[in-house]
């Protein structure tokens, strides 16, 4: 019995190590400014937005360079390919709500691809998690931060591929969260509930959504890729 105990805390003692690397949500891409030839999508107002339908200029309240949801999802009058897209947000502390109802919006790609926001704080990650393409990609790992803090989606984004009509690759994306690589290189398809009329493969816009919940943004802004 001595022997066994003995073996068991050597080998306890070994692994203790492995817990300091794990890796921790960090702020190194917070305040990251946009490279040569990137544009500003939000700075100081949402010159840049429009309401869903496309053509109203959003109403969303921006403060000190901070948009806070309001009246609805918009998206970016311009469209765009290939890109790198950087994001800053920030959930708000909601202890009385559960599930998707705290903290709740998305980033959509092109406008159809659903990068969710959610205040996941701690969970197991699941495929509605905050960092997940909804109800289709499962984060690598769970790199949030508590509600109240700002945190940081740096996107690389590669649009579907087209022969004519026909989507012959599947747009591809990898995606790190405060400094953490949470989605490497996945294909992935259309989510539900983005905008109407973007086609898979052709150029779309960004959507932030509003899911009633006072989510807030700062610093975005979009380099295109070349193909």
């Amino acid at each position: 019995m001595r022997s066994t105990c003995l073996v068991l805390a050597l080998a306890m003692a070994h692994a203790a190590p492995a817990l300091a690397d794990d890796p921790i949500p960090n702020d190194r891409m917070l305040g990251l400014r946009p490279p040569e030839g990137a544009t500003v999508l939000l700075g100081d107002s949402m010159t840049s937005w429009a309401k869903a339908d496309g053509q109203a200029t959003a109403e969303w309240p921006v403060v000190d360079g901070v948009a806070t949801v309001a009246k609805g999802s918009i998206q970016t009058k311009d469209k765009f390919g290939d890109f790198r897209l950087h994001v800053e947000f920030n959930v708000p502390y909601l202890p009385d709500q559960k599930g998707q109802g705290r903290g709740n919006s998305g980033v959509y790609l092109q406008g159809i691809y659903e990068l969710q926001i959610l205040d996941s704080h701690g969970l197991k990650p699941q495929d509605n998690d905050c960092g997940a393409i909804y109800k289709q990609i499962v984060p690598a790992v769970n790199a949030c931060k508590p509600p109240l803090q700002w945190q940081t989606y740096d996107i690389t984004f590669r649009a579907a591929r087209l022969e004519g009509d026909k989507v012959v690759a599947k747009a591809r994306l990898t995606v790190v969260q405060n400094g953490l690589t949470i989605i490497d290189d996945k294909e992935i398809s259309p989510t539900p509930g983005g905008v109407g009329g973007v086609k898979e493969g052709g150029p779309g816009p960004i959507m932030l959504q509003d899911h009633g919940n006072a989510v807030q943004f700062r610093n975005i802004w979009i380099n295109p890729l070349s193909r």
